[in-house]
C-alpha cells in the first residue's frame, strides 16, 4: 500500500511471492509434477545461483528461469549459466541434463 494516496502499489492489487521466498515450495512441485508427467519441466521461482539451477535440474527439472533476481542484477541469467558450468566440471557431470531427477530420495 502506498501510505500517502491509500491504494495498491502495483497492479494486480494483492501482491504476489516470487524470488528465494517461493524456492522451496517450487522445487517441492517440480518434484511432485516430475513424477507424474513425461514432457519437460521447467524449474523457476527463486533461482539466484548456480546450487539453486542444480536443485531444481535434480528435483525434475530438464531446464530453469531466472526472473526476479535478473531485477536486482541485470546479468544474473549470464551469473547462473557461468556458475552451472562450473559447478559441473567441478562435480565431474559431463551433461547438464544428467542432473535432471538425479537426487537420491
Amino acid at each position: 500500500m502506498d501510505v500517502e494516496t491509500r491504494r495498491p502499489r502495483i497492479a494486480n492489487i494483492t501482491g504476489g511471492l516470487s524470488g528465494p521466498a517461493i524456492k522451496p515450495i517450487a522445487v517441492r512441485m517440480v518434484h511432485e509434477v516430475s513424477k507424474n508427467v513425461t514432457i519437460p519441466i521447467v524449474g523457476m521461482g527463486g533461482v539466484v545461483r548456480a546450487e539453486d539451477a542444480v536443485e531444481f535440474m535434480m528435483a525434475g527439472a530438464t531446464a530453469v528461469q531466472v526472473g526476479t533476481a535478473s531485477y536486482a542484477d541485470p546479468r544474473a541469467v549470464e551469473n547462473v549459466a557461468n556458475g552451472l558450468k562450473r559447478w559441473c566440471i567441478t562435480h565431474q557431470i559431463l551433461h547438464v541434463s544428467s542432473l535432471t531427477g538425479s537426487a537420491l530420495l
